[in-house]
C-alpha cells in the first residue's frame, strides 16, 4: 500500500481546480469573480458539514426514548453547538465578500445570469431539516416553480422529500411531549398556595405570573392560558410548551441542564441564521440597490422579507415572555426533586 499523501487525502487538486470564472480567461486579467466563487464554494462546504451534523442529531431524536444515562443528550448538544460555531464563521465570512464593491460586482454580474444563491439546494435542505415548511417561507411561490432562475426539478423534489421526513423541530416537539415529570406520582406532596384541585403547580405559577404583569400587560394572561393549556403556540402543542417552560425555569437542576442547553442552542441557531440573512440582505442592497436578483427574485426586497418570516424555533425563543423571577419559583415537591437530582 502506498503512503497516503496530504493532497490526495483531501482531494486538493479537485478542489483547487474547481473554480471556473466566466468573465475572464487569464488569471492576470482577473477580477473579483474569483473571490465570489471561492466564498460560495466555502459556504457550500460548510453547509455540507451542517447537514451532516443535523442528520446525526435527528437520528438520535428519532429514538422512542432518549436515555439520560447515555451520552445521547450530550452528543446532541455538542453537535448543535458545532453548528453554532460554523454559523458564526459563515457570518464572519460575509466580511470578506464585503471587500468587493458594487462596481467590482458589476464587472461580472451579467455572466452569472440566471444563476443565484437562491438555488443553493443545501441551504434549503438545512432550513427544511431544521423545520421550516414550504408554506411558511416568504414568497413561497418562488420555491414551487422550476422556472428559469428557480430551483431545478430534482433539487425541489429533494427539498420536498426532506420536509416530508421527521424534521428536527418535529422531533424536539415529540421529545418535549414525552417529558415524564408531570406524572401525578411525583406531585403527591406538593404544597400548593392555591385551592385548585388539578394542575396545582401551574395554577400557582399562573398566579405569580399575573402578579408580575404591569397594567398594560394584563392581556398576556389570556395568551398564557392559550399557549400552555389550550392550543399551544405555532408548531408546539400546549404539552410541549409546558415542558419547555418547565425546563427553562428549573434549568439549574442537574437533569435539566443539558435539555436547557439544547433549547438555548436552538434559539442561537435561529439567531445566527437571521444574522446571516440580514448581512446578506444588507450586502445585496449595497451591491445592486433595488434591482432584481440574478435568479429573478426581487433581490434585496425578497431577502428582507425572509428576515422576519424564516424563524424556525420562534416558540422556544419567545418562552421568555412567560418567565417569572427565579426567587418566586414554586418549591418543587421532594419526590420530584429526588427524581431529577441523579440520586436514583
Amino acid at each position: 500500500m502506498n503512503d497516503l499523501y496530504y493532497g490526495d487525502y483531501i482531494q486538493l487538486d479537485t478542489i483547487l481546480n474547481s473554480q471556473r470564472p466566466r468573465s475572464f480567461a487569464r488569471m492576470e486579467d482577473g477580477n473579483d469573480e474569483m473571490l465570489f466563487i471561492i466564498i460560495h464554494q466555502a459556504y457550500e462546504l460548510w453547509f455540507k458539514q451542517i447537514l451532516f451534523e443535523l442528520d446525526l442529531v435527528r437520528n438520535i431524536f428519532i429514538q422512542d426514548r432518549i436515555n439520560e444515562n447515555t451520552p445521547d443528550m450530550s452528543n446532541v448538544v455538542h453537535k448543535l453547538k458545532r453548528i453554532v460555531k460554523i454559523l458564526e464563521l459563515l457570518n464572519q465570512q460575509v466580511s470578506v465578500l464585503e471587500t468587493m464593491t458594487a462596481l467590482d460586482f458589476l464587472e461580472f454580474r451579467n455572466h452569472l445570469l440566471p444563476a443565484s444563491g437562491f438555488q443553493s439546494k443545501q441551504f434549503r435542505l438545512i432550513e427544511a431539516k431544521l423545520g421550516l415548511k414550504m408554506e411558511h417561507r416568504h414568497r413561497a411561490e418562488y420555491y414551487k416553480h422550476t422556472r428559469r432562475g428557480g430551483l431545478s426539478e430534482s433539487d425541489l423534489k429533494e427539498i420536498e422529500e426532506a420536509e416530508g421526513e421527521s424534521t428536527l423541530k418535529e422531533l424536539i416537539v415529540k421529545w418535549l411531549e414525552r417529558m415524564p415529570y408531570f406524572d401525578e406520582k411525583y406531585w403527591v406532596d406538593y404544597k400548593s398556595s392555591s385551592d385548585a384541585n388539578a394542575d396545582k403547580f401551574w395554577s400557582d405559577y399562573r398566579s405569580v405570573y399575573l402578579g408580575g404583569l404591569s397594567e398594560m400587560e394584563r392581556g398576556r394572561l389570556a395568551e398564557f392560558d392559550a399557549v400552555f393549556f389550550e392550543k399551544g403556540r405555532g408548531d408546539l402543542s400546549s404539552k410541549a410548551m409546558r415542558a419547555a417552560l418547565f425546563i427553562t425555569l428549573y434549568r439549574d437542576l442537574p437533569i435539566f441542564q443539558l435539555p436547557f442547553e439544547l433549547l438555548n442552542t436552538l434559539s442561537e441557531i435561529d439567531e445566527l441564521l437571521s444574522n446571516w440573512r440580514y448581512r446578506h440582505f444588507s450586502m445585496v442592497r449595497r451591491m445592486i440597490g433595488i434591482r432584481a436578483g440574478t435568479g429573478g427574485t426581487s433581490g434585496a426586497g425578497y431577502l428582507e422579507g425572509t428576515l422576519s418570516q424564516h424563524y424556525i424555533f420562534r416558540e422556544i425563543t419567545e418562552l421568555a415572555t412567560f418567565l417569572i423571577e427565579r426567587s418566586k419559583l414554586p418549591e418543587l415537591p421532594g419526590m420530584l426533586k429526588e427524581k431529577v437530582s441523579f440520586n436514583v
